[in-house]
């Protein structure tokens, strides 16, 4: 089933009349990086000291079935601009046939697409994104070209540096489109966005804001960056102190709300773009679920997500409706009063109903769909879970022959130890038709759409360096 929305549609297909658009909030979106499901106390973590993350959750709401729609960063990083599943935009694969963008990358966002900043910024918000990009480096590609009227940060992964093989620029710090430093201190990186992310709210605080806040850690190195104030003491070395720095971070966002008299007038979502990924001693978690980051298990694709807004979003309470971050966008807009029409398909689904606690909200989508790259692997709709019975399944760079069908019902057994396929042929008959439906609109390995759109391509890329003095157009 596609979904076809113009902005203009939102209200109409948010749901029941009853769940009230309230006054146009700020908006502030918080997102980690690789950070999992079980690393904050508030989804089981018993590792990491994070207060502030964990009293956001009891002032607000804990969404317990929120999905990315890919199990990497950049794929992810565009749904949630976009409100699309990656394959739709082309942003599944790299220039390179990757996974992920790399520095002087010809790929990237295409800018005819509409992003969250754009739809921000048509409702009236200054927006700006402070911390990692990741989808795109290229001046056509960047932020400050996409809807944001400020950035500063990263344009891609903080392990992204110069090695042997990878004559890579040393890691760039951007401000718009020039580079600042070359080579920054990634121990400094979470300090500096919350400083910059404050001065921001300061600066707007009189006028309607969305902040973008994606930040490099847990990150994408075996050894996570903190600043000397956190390095070394949580109790779960590195990956621990930089998580630990982030929920500072978020206390720090929340008190200057509070300072300002702001606090009843910002929605802040606090999220991850995927799982914690595999590690040779594990560091990150997704307990209590299976599997790890950058594949299509329920580590990977299921993430922590909070929703706080004083007397908007009800204080200590939990949903575990299916929601996705590709719902983040239609969400934003409807809280913003857009309603202009656009001509663009997405996937996404306004869940302000579930955000705002009515009593009759339902889950939006008849199913979710888990493409590892460009073939699709798995299928959830409700409860129940289908791993795709396929000739061969991508995992990484290797291929498993031969892969049968396996059932989960998520709800009785989160961890998804128990396949019951053979017990329930019926429910595995119609997640496959879905599945079918799926492919036929957002294409399968071999298998394009022509409801696919084009990314964008620069044929000939340009480092990120200081001597590329770039000014906004």
């Amino acid at each position: 089933m596609r979904w076809i929305f113009g902005w203009g549609l939102f209200l109409m297909l948010a749901g029941p009349v009853a769940a009230a658009t309230p006054e146009h909030p700020n908006v502030i979106l918080i997102l980690c990086d690789n950070l999992g499901y079980g690393d904050i106390g508030c989804y089981g973590s018993t590792q990491h000291r994070t207060p502030h993350v964990d009293r956001m959750a009891a002032e607000g709401l804990k969404l317990t079935s929120f999905y990315v729609s890919s199990g990497v960063c950049t794929p992810s990083r565009a749904s949630i601009m976009t409100g699309c599943y990656p394959i739709r935009l082309d942003m599944h694969v790299s220039d390179k046939g990757g996974l992920v963008l790399q520095p002087v990358a010809k790929k990237g966002l295409n800018p005819e697409e509409t992003t969250m900043a754009e739809v921000m910024k048509q409702a009236g918000y200054a927006t700006a994104i402070i911390g990692k990009w990741h989808l795109g480096d290229q001046l056509e590609f960047l932020p400050t070209r996409q809807g944001f009227d400020q950035f500063f940060g990263i344009p891609y992964s903080d392990d992204m540096t110069p090695r042997k093989g990878f004559p890579w620029p040393p890691l760039p710090l951007m401000q718009n489109e020039k580079v600042i430093e070359s080579g920054v201190d990634r121990n400094e990186l979470t300090r500096r966005y919350t400083e910059a992310a404050i001065d921001f709210i300061t600066r707007q605080k009189d006028h309607p804001f969305f902040l973008y806040l994606p930040h490099a850690m847990p990150g994408s190195t075996s050894h996570p960056f903190a600043s000397e104030r956190f390095r070394g003491h949580s109790q779960n070395g590195a990956w621990g102190d930089s998580v630990e720095e982030i929920d500072w971070s978020t206390g720090e966002l929340l008190a200057a709300l509070k300072r300002l008299k702001l606090d009843e007038k910002t929605l802040v979502v606090w999220t991850s773009d995927n799982g914690a990924p595999r590690r040779n001693p594990p560091q990150g978690s997704n307990a209590p679920l299976k599997g790890w980051g950058y594949d299509v298990s329920e580590g990977a694709m299921r993430v922590p997500c909070l929703v706080r807004w004083p007397g908007q979003v009800p204080a200590g309470t939990q949903s575990n409706l299916l929601c996705s971050s590709m719902d983040l966008l239609p969400t934003f807009a409807r809280l913003a009063g857009v309603t202009r029409t656009a001509d663009r398909v997405i996937d996404g689904r306004d869940i302000w109903p579930i955000l705002s606690g009515q009593p009759d909200a339902r889950s939006p989508h008849a199913a979710h769909y888990y493409y590892f790259s460009d073939q699709l692997q798995a299928v959830r709709s409700g409860p129940w879970k289908l791993y795709l019975p396929l000739p061969d399944r991508r995992v990484g760079g290797n291929r498993r022959a031969e892969q049968p069908a396996e059932l989960y019902q998520l709800e009785e057994d989160v961890s998804e130890q128990r396949n019951v396929a053979a017990e329930h042929p019926e429910i595995v008959a119609r997640l496959k038709e879905l599945a079918d439906q799926a492919r036929q609109d957002l294409g399968d390995e071999n298998r394009p759409s022509p409801h696919q759109r084009p990314a964008g391509w620069v044929e000939h890329p340009t480092p990120r360096v200081p001597s590329q003095a770039d000014s906004a157009p």
